[in-house]
């Protein structure tokens, strides 16, 4: 009785300190398999695209540069070893994922350099992979770059005269996507704005967004000016930059488009963003796709702490949903800096909230929090299998990355999770290598039947 009673205790305490040690709402997350993407692959530009789109990149130094391969990459002042302009369009920036079943997802990809003034060379697309868990490779089948050849898009875009109407990180930054049908549904960061494209990636339509009857605006709408006079602030602009659609999902009936924003809305009133308890809360608005307007409806996401962000959001179930919360670090405390110091081979900031949650998105809490029904941490993937292609941290893999940006399900037991690596400007798993874009399949039955 008493060796039973202290090998109880003991296993409790290994537990505790391990980093299996759960927390309430927390549910475990199993590695089924892992694919990898290096980190340096391309994709041609279209043979009709004009002649700056043929290499991207070649504006992130605040000058043009045009010989291939002659700025290095960094992240945080480290060197990640991957240099730009590259020739083609890099396959990276994955924001959002959609699975197709047998193996194929569709991913899009964002504005490419990180801004609007750095990425006007950086083509805006979506892929369709085919990954194979076994081998580990993913294969891409088709990339479908957006365009606006019938002139949908109510704002100048960057290749305005153009005959195929190419777009690019300058005219938009597509976070995240639904397909309805044969029509792609996007969401925009930089309004933020709402498009439809056709399954060739030809836009049909852009909207504006609205919440309670007003427009939302970020200063990068079309509209917004910078304001007139130094320490002038703006008057028609109620969203932080790059806090646009970061999420973007879709009622399993396709009826409906669910919004989410990166960022809360300013309140005017209160001269200070919307929140709920003291912590900040990201809309996340409805649209309804046969009327082509928001209806009205929406709801509120709560961030577990301040400087959070959105990574990915797709529906699971009529109430059900899977966002992405994370923090901004990146790496794992092997590779960390000393405490209080920074170098050019060591992680400063490190990883520590990368977390899924289910929510529950229902009538009942229309305008709203809605409610975090569990979740699993990232950071401690288990791996029975050993099915990892990257080093386990004290027996678990972790997935450290800055940016993780896809999630969906797969089955009734897996979803897939992937992160958008930034090439070349993020270096989460090595300090002075460039992230690759992993994906990993994992098994999470408990997780997916939580209540």
């Amino acid at each position: 009785m008493r060796l039973s009673l202290l090998t109880s205790v003991t296993t409790a305490l290994l537990l505790t300190g391990s980093a299996f040690a759960q927390s309430e709402g927390e549910f475990p997350a199993t590695l089924k398999d892992h694919a990898v993407l290096p980190a340096e692959s391309f994709v041609d530009a279209p043979a009709d695209a004009p002649a700056d789109l043929k290499n991207a990149g070649k504006y992130t130094t605040g000058k043009r540069v045009d010989a291939v391969g002659t700025v290095m990459g960094k992240s945080y002042g480290r060197p990640t070893g991957v240099s730009l302009p590259f020739k083609g369009q890099p396959l990276q920036g994955h924001s959002g994922i959609k699975s197709m079943g047998n193996g194929i997802f569709w991913v899009i990809a964002d504005n490419g350099m990180g801004s609007r003034y750095n990425s006007p060379d950086s083509m805006l697309y979506l892929n369709r992979y085919r990954i194979d868990w076994a081998s580990g490779k993913v294969e891409r089948q088709e990339t479908m770059f957006l365009h606006d050849p019938d002139r949908k898009i109510p704002f100048r875009i960057l290749h305005e005269d153009s005959a195929k109407r190419y777009l690019t990180g300058a005219d938009f930054d597509v976070e995240g996507f639904q397909i309805i049908g044969d029509t792609f549904w996007i969401g925009d960061e930089f309004g933020p704005y709402v498009l439809k494209a056709d399954k060739t990636g030809k836009v049909l339509a852009v909207f504006e967004t609205v919440a309670e009857g007003k427009p939302v605006r970020s200063p990068e709408h079309w509209s917004v000016q910078s304001p007139a006079v130094p320490g002038a602030s703006y008057t028609t602009v109620n969203l932080r930059r790059s806090k646009g659609y970061e999420g973007f999902a879709a009622s399993k009936d396709g009826k409906f488009l669910y919004g989410l924003l990166e960022g809360p809305l300013w309140d005017a009133g209160k001269k200070d963003w919307e929140m709920v308890d003291g912590k900040k809360a990201a809309r996340i608005l409805e649209f309804d796709v046969t009327a082509e307007k928001f209806t009205g409806r929406y709801w509120q996401y709560v961030f577990e702490q301040d400087g959070n962000a959105i990574g990915d959001f797709n529906m699971i179930g009529a109430t059900d949903g899977l966002i992405i919360e994370r923090d901004n670090g990146e790496g794992t405390a092997d590779k960390a800096c000393p405490q209080g110091q920074r170098g050019e081979n060591c992680f400063h900031d490190l990883a520590r909230f990368k977390r899924i949650y289910k929510i529950e998105l229902s009538d009942a809490n229309v305008g709203k929090p809605v409610r975090k029904i569990a979740y699993i941490d990232l950071m401690k993937i288990r791996d029975p299998g050993k099915k990892a292609r990257k080093p386990l941290n004290d027996g678990v893999l972790t997935f450290p990355f800055f940016t993780i940006e896809n999630v969906d399900r797969v089955d009734e037991t897996h979803i897939i999770v992937g992160n958008d690596n930034n090439l070349p400007f993020s270096s989460s798993r090595d300090p002075n290598k460039a992230d690759n874009n992993e994906f990993v399949l994992l098994e999470v039955a408990d997780f997916l039947k939580a209540k």
